[in-house]
């Protein structure tokens, strides 16, 4: 059992593809850890107190040093832990996975979700610059995976695309991509999608799909007058 000066917590919520990046890398690099689930609506003194400026998850909390922000909590993963590395050696390699990252969540992450949540023109438009997002993420692909031959930093970030995704689509009725526009991104969600720890990391689809389903309905719900 770990010290409690370096005891590993998770702060999270099992909807949240933010936190599914930290677990992805914690298992990835084999640290034990303690998973303590959230309920957002009712948030726990522990999330206040470890991330009192955004009060949101994930947090991991290293000993008794909160880390936020899930791209933030990776890199202090992999500098706390650098035994089976998630990004590149190289620095130029590395500033490359942090831009891609970036566009991930500013681009990728933000049309799929604008799908979801949305109906009618304003769908359309995300879903097309969803499908053209996809295609530029392709041009970061430099093999099997983001990584090269093994999963690494950006194919971590860019997961939520190997479930939620799909989740997201069925909840709203759409089909977010056509795989023979992006066939190295289909390719690597099928990848991503086999592999174990991957598998063994992720969250019940049913479960997933049930609580996205009445979380669209309560985004669509007319509002109701005072």
């Amino acid at each position: 059992m770990a010290s409690k000066e370096q005891r590993v917590r998770l702060l999270g919520s099992f909807r949240s593809p933010f936190v599914h990046r930290v677990q992805l890398a914690l298992k990835l690099k084999g640290i034990e850890y303690e998973y303590i689930e959230e309920d957002l609506k009712n948030k726990s003194p522990l999330l206040l107190k470890a991330n009192p400026v955004h009060k949101k998850i994930p947090v991991l909390i290293h000993g008794d040093k909160p880390v936020c922000e899930s791209v933030v909590i990776l890199e202090y993963i992999e500098e706390t832990w650098p035994e089976n590395p998630i990004l590149p050696k190289d620095p130029y390699d590395r500033a490359q996975a942090r831009f891609w990252a970036k566009f991930i969540d500013e681009k990728v992450l933000l049309a799929c979700w604008t799908a979801y949540s949305t109906q009618g023109v304003q769908q359309a438009k995300a879903l097309e610059e969803f499908q053209e997002s996809l295609k530029t993420l392709e041009r970061g692909l430099k093999g099997k995976f983001f990584g090269g031959e093994n999963i690494g930093f950006l194919d971590i970030v860019a997961n939520f695309l190997s479930l939620w995704m799909g989740v997201l689509g069925e909840a709203a009725n759409i089909e977010h991509y056509d795989a023979e526009k992006t066939p190295l991104i289909h390719s690597w969600i099928q990848q991503m999608s086999s592999n174990e720890v991957v598998k063994e990391s992720l969250p019940s689809r049913d479960k997933l799909l049930a609580n996205f389903k009445v979380r669209r309905e309560a985004l669509l719900a007319p509002p109701t007058s005072s």
